[in-house]
């Protein structure tokens, strides 16, 4: 394991930030600016809903704040910072030079399985960072999430930098799921992945939460397209019509709000893990957003308090947080929304100084999961201040 301990619990003059930005493209850009302008960033993170904007916006900010900082940026289902969930503009994230170091590297031609390239290109990435006393690693990982690669990805990355706290999030379409857009500095990649590898003198902790126990409804899946993940059948019968007698409701009326209500949830180790339904297709199948293969025993899920465990969890915390980077899966939200819980998960991201983006899938810990907030909390000494915009 990491030493996630570096760094003194001292107040530090320069912290992560973050800000949400919204109008036009060049409105955006200008709030960003003005929001992280004094502050120095080794390393800007961007959030948006609309696609279109990240290479342009990457590449304007890149140029704005100099060569010794890289912006990086992905598309979303949503964004957060510090305030509820929105989709109307950007959020980005600033860490400062002071504290922050590291490269910005991309994992290309995810469809090719290119995983030896990818290798290549993390140990290179590792020297170029490598563990100092006093500070520790980590990385941060945004992956094309319509590639259906995640799990090849963070598996390799994750036997590629072994002791380094990695995750990250599946750059989302909001609910088209249509094109997911990444970029480093304006420069863009379709069917690829970033790893942001960085060292910090900060202490950090990983949050990992998801609102799911097992209902002991437990089903097979018996036939299945694994390069799709596509579910054709469960428990020998069409798979959506078996998931539907299982929820007790019609064919016609699964989507979003009940596959974020009743997902599905595999058991790896002795943990359950959720695999979320993408879709319905015309034959009658389960796409999924996660892997899936043939002889995988599944169970549904059930939901527990949607937010009270989310915010008993970051009260756990070693130290207050200058800034949660968080991942926080689009199923979520929607279940989140639906329960008319907008104002509580606002409150919890405002207290808590989390900002991030609603994603098609979160990775931590050399796993690709759902329906799971995933975050990265940079820790303070009691005395800093906010680091809200």
């Amino acid at each position: 394991m990491p030493d996630m301990s570096a760094g003194a619990a001292l107040p530090k003059p320069e912290r992560p930030r973050a800000v949400t930005a919204l109008g036009n493209a060049a409105e955006i850009e200008a709030q960003i600016v003005a929001a992280f302008g004094g502050a120095a960033p080794g390393l800007v993170l961007v959030f948006a809903s609309d696609g279109s904007l990240i290479a342009p916006l990457t590449g304007a900010l890149a140029a704005r704040f100099g060569t010794a900082c890289r912006v990086v940026g992905c598309s979303s289902a949503g964004e957060f910072a510090f305030a509820g969930y929105d989709n109307r503009g950007a959020v980005a994230i600033a860490f400062p030079a002071a504290h922050f170091e590291g490269e910005a590297v991309w994992l290309r031609r995810l469809r090719d399985h290119a995983a030896l390239d990818w290798m290549a290109t993390l140990r290179a990435a590792s020297a170029r960072v490598p563990d100092r006393p006093g500070r520790v690693r980590f990385g941060i990982l945004l992956i094309d999430g319509l590639s259906k690669r995640e799990e090849l990805v963070t598996a390799t990355v994750e036997a590629t930098l072994p002791g380094v706290l990695v995750l990250g999030g599946s750059a989302g379409d909001g609910l088209r799921f249509g094109r997911t857009h990444l970029a480093i500095d304006g420069e863009s990649c379709p069917q690829s992945a970033v790893l942001c590898l960085m060292s910090t003198d900060y202490r950090i902790e990983e949050v990992v939460f998801d609102h799911f126990t097992p209902a002991g409804q437990r089903m097979v899946v018996t036939e299945a397209l694994p390069e799709e993940r596509l579910i054709l059948e469960i428990n020998a019968e069409p798979a959506a019509e078996e998931y539907a007698r299982r929820i007790g409701l019609p064919v016609a009326d699964l989507g979003p709000r009940a596959f974020a209500e009743n997902p599905l949830l595999v058991r790896i180790g002795r943990r359950h893990f959720v695999r979320a339904i993408l879709e319905v297709t015309e034959g009658g199948g389960l796409r999924m957003m996660s892997a899936v293969d043939e002889g995988v025993m599944m169970t549904l899920g059930r939901a527990e308090d949607l937010t009270g465990g989310f915010e008993a969890r970051l009260a756990q915390l070693a130290g207050p947080a200058a800034l949660i980077l968080g991942f926080d899966c689009i199923l979520r939200r929607i279940a989140l929304e639906q329960a008319g819980l907008q104002e509580t998960v606002g409150r919890i991201f405002h207290d808590y100084n989390i900002a991030g983006f609603n994603t098609y899938g979160e990775q931590h810990g050399g796993i690709h999961v759902n329906q799971t907030f995933v975050g990265l909390a940079f820790l303070q000494g009691e005395d800093d201040d906010a680091a809200q915009l």
